[in-house]
């Protein structure tokens, strides 16, 4: 069998140009497109089978060698909770909008938290997949897509308790059972898994570069869930300030999450502004993420 040489000067093929001399094999040169053609989807859908092993792969790298195994992405937004409901319910007073605040605050934890590891892992997903990026084709868009469905994993995983909690609270009488905003839901944990996808797409390019980025990130994190009214709700900003808070995508996403669980109407100028700002975000982040790949093999 003759030996194939490939070239890699890019990570999304435009042409193919035949072998220079006919006994040298197939000569297969991969360049680089235009800064903004559009992102090679049937490439992606090339290589879907791989996005499942990649995001498998994930689940077990951060549970090996547990004790809990799984169970810590319950035990996580548990604890996160119990913490709020004590110093924010409790000694701070609160306001949760007549809901129970345990149930309150783990509503608004559950795709924070899927949020919060989806962006942390993606964003350092290029650099610790270095071995991989440096020796094999395949869209590198995969790698960071991965990191966020293995966090729906544990998003799933955890949301069995917010079941069991709700349950419990409807047999007490505190809460309604949900109604038909319900169907909402997986269209509220796929606008959450593309957020997540625009923003670690950004920032797990900009790592490569710039290695700041993975020290930054959770500071990042950090000031972002106080940004967000996971803790408190969004009556409670003023007025006047509620378009900075509309700005931020999570904020309408989350208080929609509240609404469909808990049977309160929905604020669908809020939803429509996350909605479009997600999109803005991951459009660009898509199209950053893809002129930058080309330098990933040699600065990873």
């Amino acid at each position: 069998m003759r030996d194939a040489a490939v070239e890699l000067r890019s990570s999304m093929p435009r042409s193919t140009e035949p072998p220079s001399r006919p006994d040298s094999g197939v000569v297969v040169h991969i360049r680089p497109s235009g800064k903004w053609a559009p992102l090679n989807l049937r490439d992606l859908w090339h290589y879907r089978e791989l996005l499942f092993f990649l995001t498998w792969r994930d689940i077990k790298v951060r549970y090996r060698q547990t004790v809990l195994g799984v169970v810590w992405a319950i035990i996580q937004p548990l604890f996160a909770m119990l913490i709020f409901t004590l110093f924010f319910g409790r000694l701070a007073g609160m306001p949760s909008d007549g809901i129970p605040y345990p149930l309150f605050a783990y509503a608004g934890l559950l795709p924070w938290m899927f949020f919060s590891t989806a962006v942390t892992t993606s964003g350092n997903s290029l650099v610790g997949s270095a071995n991989l990026i440096s020796k094999v084709y395949f869209p590198r868009l995969l790698i960071p897509a991965s990191a966020v469905g293995a966090a729906l994993v544990d998003f799933a995983v955890s949301f069995g308790l917010l079941i069991a909690m709700m349950i419990w609270y409807y047999a007490q009488g505190l809460v309604e059972l949900p109604g038909l905003g319900l169907l909402l839901l997986p269209l509220l944990v796929f606008l959450t898994g593309l957020l997540a996808l625009g923003v670690g797409l950004w920032l797990s390019a900009l790592n490569v570069k710039y290695r700041d980025i993975r020290h930054a990130l959770p500071f990042l994190i950090q000031v972002w869930m106080f940004a967000t009214p996971i803790i408190y709700p969004a009556s409670l900003v003023p007025e006047r300030y509620r378009w900075v808070l509309a700005l931020n995508p999570l904020a309408g996403i989350i208080e929609a999450y509240r609404s469909a669980l808990f049977n309160r109407p929905f604020d669908w100028v809020s939803l429509g502004v996350s909605a479009a700002v997600t999109l803005v975000i991951l459009i660009f982040a898509a199209y950053g993420f893809r002129q930058m790949e080309k330098n990933f093999a040699d600065l990873v």
